[in-house]
């Protein structure tokens, strides 16, 4: 077998991992992995300079913004791995710290949902209080005392799920909890949460917008698609960047993030099962891959 060292096609810490058996490289193909590009180093700076801010009447907010499967989600859980909670046992007062707390717009959301939604970010989704008032000011304090900094909150656009009526309660409720806490909030959404922060005069100029739009066939593109064959324990150079393979993929995934990264990763799958040991044009036609916007016209 050749050594692990000659996989120059390979960063240095996944090249032992080419000489692993077929089912464990399938296994660390198909993991999640974080993939540094410049749009997402732009966002997540972007983010810690909202962090930095200290707390002052009107906090400055953010919204992620961009198509489904575009890499949004997996930045701001990025964001908040770097800045761990802090275990109780470890602080002075007995009382652990959480900077960054990341939850998720209930669908058909109402007041209740949303304040349990965070209380179950914080580990508390076993509380079962019934009125809103307990669970806002319970959320309320336990922000305050586990020193949260910082509030994100994905899947925003699932606001716009509510009646209308409902809609303004909510974007009142993100406008009192921001005031509230002097903490900043990071909505992360598709362009329909762009569009129910806009309706709301207040809030529009509160929350700086960060596009987040389908690839294209750049430089960073090219670039992306490098670093992603350098991870993938293929025992070959499949030269991804190429022109030619480049342009395929692309029409595949129809440019988003979560779509290229599932091509190369089914491919790559079964360039390690079928023993080809790199993706070829023949084998990206052979995985099946469905383009997204052909999937949506499935017929049933």
């Amino acid at each position: 077998m050749v050594l692990s060292e000659d996989y120059r096609h390979l960063q240095p810490s996944a090249r032992s991992w080419a000489d692993e058996d077929d089912a464990s490289r399938v296994r660390r193909i198909r993991t999640d992995r974080w993939i540094a590009y410049a749009r997402a180093k732009a966002a997540l700076a972007a983010i810690e300079d909202v962090l930095s801010f200290p707390k002052r009447t009107r906090m400055p907010n953010l919204l992620l913004v961009g198509p489904t499967n575009n890499g949004k989600t997996m930045i701001v859980e990025k964001f908040r791995r770097a800045h761990p909670p802090t275990d109780a046992a470890e602080t002075p007062d007995g009382v652990a710290r959480i900077p960054v707390i990341r939850m998720q717009m209930p669908s058909g959301p109402d007041e209740r949902r949303f304040f349990g939604a965070i209380l179950d970010a914080m580990g508390l989704g076993s509380w079962r209080g019934e009125t809103v008032a307990a669970r806002q000011d319970l959320t309320v304090r336990l922000l305050r005392q586990t020193g949260v900094r910082l509030l994100v909150i994905d899947e925003l656009h699932n606001l716009l799920s509510g009646a209308p009526m409902q809609q303004r309660r909510l974007l009142n409720l993100l406008r009192w909890l921001g005031n509230e806490l002097q903490i900043p909030l990071v909505g992360v959404g598709t362009a329909e949460a762009l569009r129910a922060i806009r309706s709301d005069d207040q809030l529009v100029n509160r929350f700086e917008p960060i596009p987040l739009p389908v690839w294209t066939e750049d430089d960073e593109y090219s670039r992306l698609l490098s670093t992603l064959e350098a991870v993938l324990p293929l025992r070959r150079a499949s030269g991804l960047a190429r022109p030619a393979l480049a342009s395929k993929i692309f029409a595949l995934s129809e440019g988003v993030l979560g779509e290229i990264i599932a091509v190369v990763t089914r491919s790559a799958a079964q360039a390690v099962t079928s023993g080809a040991e790199a993706i070829t044009p023949r084998l990206l036609d052979e995985a099946g891959f469905t383009r997204p916007s052909d999937r949506r016209r499935v017929a049933i």
